[in-house]
């Protein structure tokens, strides 16, 4: 237990508190234009990023993740704030912690193992391409001074950490965003910064009580919008864990990662603030910048508030183009370079998994639309090449009047057809065997394609026998068959 809490809080307490301090100053103008696309005050978005970052610090299974507000889930607001106000938002937040504390208790974070590396990689690519293209109105419309600004963040961020001694030691995200603001403030060039993102909240938050009746209309009201929240944002948090697992090469507890978005949620909308969860930015950028702890997800969240409370006028001053540069640096080093250079090797149906991802998460912006589409192509995929997988040969016994079937393979949905017509009814022999040693039967459509061969066979007057099956495969057959089940059979037949 102890030995657990160091590794997690103080194994890393430079590397994480300077990667916290990157975060926190990355996190300010993504939860004020999110709160933004909500349509809710720029504090709600603030706020809700600091109790979520602080509180999954402590309550979540991946250190070193940064949650707070995002994007795919202000999406999923707008009508219900626009229908009904904030306070029905703060209502609907709190259900949507009850639900993902639900899915964490239910184990539903192992469905994750149900996600191919090709959907894995193509949610990664359309993050990383959604993360770019976020930035293009602070790109488009604008001065020399931007695009001066933004190629010089870019320059620091890359070439800083070939400096001696120190650039190593310093995350190069920070020096930009330091370098860039003494820049604006001495030369006061006319670009946009922080503080024309919105206003900055000047009071701590409070413990807020969502004004709504206690009835069941209210339930029926937020439901829906709860439900959808909780999926896209435990969809998009068990993802990004999945990532950070592999950039860090540590293992995470999904199942509390479950538990602990929901607790955080619940938080959030205790105080004032909207439903959050993962963000594979600000993720990335704590882990490049070093973060490996739960004490860089506690670092952004408390610095967080500390900046937009008490030194707004400081953070205000931060040029847009600084944060933009580190966004580009977050998307470059996000996408998966290697995938493009794979499409050759890879076999079609994993190319295919990939870019349907990427097509329709960036088409949509909707995360959860894409890894269904994605996962749906990839259990289509898989289940053609499986059934596929079958092998049907027979030989002639005695003299003449035995034939023996031997089946290879899956038999299920996808295989069931292919197996039905491999048995050749019109050849006159007494007795037909058919060895299932090798063969597995997975579902009723296989025991139900096996109940068709066995009466077409009995039709014609041949004796059919079943060998081989093995323990799984003659349990559902016992279970399901109805060839032995004379008036099954009859009314299978349709009384013929």
């Amino acid at each position: 237990m102890i030995r657990s809490i160091k590794q997690d809080w103080f194994s890393n307490i430079k590397g994480d508190t300077l990667a916290g301090i990157v975060v926190a100053l990355a996190l300010i103008p993504e939860a004020i234009a999110f709160s933004i696309i909500a349509g809710v005050d720029p504090k709600v978005g603030l706020y809700a990023s600091f109790c979520i970052a602080v509180i999954i610090a402590f309550a979540g299974g991946r250190p070193g993740m940064i949650s707070a507000a995002t994007g795919a889930m202000a999406l999923l607001m707008v009508t219900l704030v626009r229908d009904h106000g904030l306070e029905y938002l703060l209502a609907a937040t709190l259900l949507t912690g009850v639900l993902q504390i639900v899915a964490g208790y239910l184990k539903l974070a192992d469905l994750m193992r149900f996600v191919s590396r090709s959907v894995v990689t193509g949610f990664v690519n359309a993050l990383a391409i959604l993360i770019f293209m976020a930035q293009l109105p602070e790109l488009t419309g604008v001065t020399w001074h931007v695009y001066a600004m933004t190629a010089a963040g870019l320059g620091i961020i890359y070439l800083f950490p070939y400096v001696p001694r120190i650039g190593k030691t310093i995350p190069s995200p920070l020096v930009c965003i330091v370098v860039l603001t003494a820049v604006y403030m001495i030369s006061g060039m006319d670009i946009r910064t922080v503080g024309d993102m919105g206003e900055l909240p000047d009071t701590l938050p409070v413990f807020l009580w969502p004004d709504v009746p206690l009835t069941l209309e209210t339930l029926w009201i937020i439901l829906p919008y709860s439900v959808m929240l909780a999926v896209v944002g435990l969809l998009e948090s068990m993802m990004t864990a999945t990532i950070v697992d592999d950039l860090t090469d540590t293992p995470s507890d999904k199942n509390r990662e479950c538990k602990g978005q929901g607790v955080a949620n619940i938080g959030a909308g205790l105080l004032g603030g909207m439903a959050g969860c993962a963000m594979i930015g600000q993720s990335v950028i704590n882990v490049k910048s070093g973060g490996r702890g739960r004490l860089s997800t506690l670092v952004a969240g408390v610095l967080l508030l500390i900046l937009v409370v008490f030194l707004a006028d400081w953070v205000s001053q931060i040029p847009m183009a600084a944060l933009v540069a580190v966004m580009i640096m977050v998307s470059i080093g996000t996408f998966s370079w290697a995938s493009i250079r794979d499409l050759k090797k890879h076999p079609m149906s994993t190319n295919v998994v990939m870019l349907a991802t990427v097509a329709v998460t960036v088409g949509t912006h909707n995360l959860a639309m894409g890894v269904f589409v994605g996962v749906l192509l990839a259990a289509m995929f898989f289940a053609n090449k499986v059934g596929n997988i079958l092998y049907i040969g027979s030989e002639e016994a005695g003299k003449g009047n035995h034939r023996i079937y031997r089946v290879v393979g899956q038999v299920f949905f996808a295989s069931s057809e292919r197996f039905g017509n491999a048995f050749d009814f019109k050849e006159t022999v007494q007795k037909v065997t058919i060895d299932l040693s090798r063969a597995h039967f997975w579902d009723i459509t296989a025991v139900q394609t096996l109940d068709r061969v066995v009466i077409k066979f009995r039709r014609e007057g041949t004796e059919v026998e079943l060998i081989g099956l093995n323990e799984a495969s003659a349990t559902i057959v016992d279970r399901y068959a109805i060839h032995d089940d004379p008036a099954a059979v009859e009314k299978l037949m349709g009384g013929h």
